[in-house]
């Protein structure tokens, strides 16, 4: 397990469920650091991809520096979002 991860039993648990490796680390950091209670309550902004255009998604899709985001479907955007 690298270095950096704070808190590896969430780390593992959230990689068994699909999560990214970084996406995976960022939780368990932040968990570790602020409490598990803390980070559960504070949840993301954005509302579920499906409920989003592809528009919208292909404009996260370019936040977050999805290569190949332009040829994309919905749910090969939605995919690629979820596994970033």
């Amino acid at each position: 397990m690298a270095d950096s991860i704070k808190d590896d039993e969430m780390y593992e648990r959230l990689r068994e469920e699909g999560n990214s490796k970084e996406k995976a680390a960022r939780i368990a950091n932040a968990a570790a650091a602020e409490g598990r209670s803390t980070v559960g309550k504070r949840g993301g902004e954005h509302g579920d991809y499906e409920d989003m255009t592809v528009d919208e998604l292909y404009r996260q899709a370019q936040k977050v520096g999805i290569d190949g985001r332009s040829d994309m479907s919905k749910d090969e955007l939605i995919q690629a979002l979820r596994e970033h």
